[in-house]
C-alpha cells in the first residue's frame, strides 16, 4: 500500500492524484511480447484506493498473452482533452487475481462499468490488476510545469520527488 502522506512532500495530495485518475475511464495500456514486440491498446479502467488499475480483457488478446509471459505493464492516462495537458505515466506489475481479491477488484470495476457484469459471462473474460512501481504525474497547464515522480522506493516509503522543468 502507498502511504497517504507521500504526496504532501511534492505539493500534491493523494486524493488529488486519485481524483485525477478516476476522472479518466480509459487508458492506453502497453506490454511486450516474449519476442519483445510492443503491444498497446485502449482499455477501460477502474482505479482502487491503493492506486491499483483493473481492467477486463479476453484470454485470446495479445495483451493477455503478453502479460502471462511478462507481467510488466504500462499505462498513459489523460492528455487527450484539448486544453488539458495533465497526464499520468504509470508502470507496474500485472496479475490475474483470484478469490476474494478478484471479487474486490470486480466491485471496483463494475462501479465504473456497470455493463461489465454482462461481459463477465463471456467465455475467456479475465480481469487484470496492475500494481504501481513507478508513477509520473505531469501538469503542463501550470507554468512552470508540475511534475511529480514516484519510483519504487518512493512508493514503498512514502516520498515523492517534485521535478520542475
Amino acid at each position: 500500500m502507498i502511504h497517504p502522506s507521500f504526496f504532501y512532500h511534492a505539493g500534491m495530495k493523494r486524493a488529488e492524484l486519485l481524483a485525477f485518475l478516476r476522472t479518466h475511464k480509459l487508458a492506453v495500456q502497453a506490454s511486450v511480447s516474449a519476442r519483445s514486440a510492443p503491444q498497446a491498446a485502449v482499455v477501460g479502467i477502474a482505479v482502487t484506493d491503493d492506486l491499483e488499475i483493473v481492467f477486463d480483457t479476453l484470454d485470446t488478446t495479445r495483451k493477455h498473452r503478453n502479460l502471462a509471459k511478462n507481467r510488466r505493464i504500462a499505462f498513459v492516462i489523460g492528455g487527450l482533452t484539448p486544453g488539458d495537458e495533465r497526464t499520468v505515466q504509470y508502470e507496474g506489475v500485472a496479475d490475474l487475481p483470484r478469490g476474494a481479491e478478484l471479487a474486490r477488484l470486480k466491485r471496483a470495476y463494475f462501479e465504473v462499468y456497470p455493463d461489465g457484469r454482462d461481459r463477465e459471462k463471456w467465455p475467456g473474460i479475465s480481469y487484470v490488476r496492475a500494481r504501481p512501481r513507478w508513477i509520473r504525474y505531469s501538469d503542463f497547464d501550470k507554468n512552470p510545469p508540475e511534475i511529480v515522480e514516484l519510483d519504487a522506493p518512493a512508493l514503498r516509503v512514502g516520498r515523492a520527488r517534485s521535478l520542475r522543468r
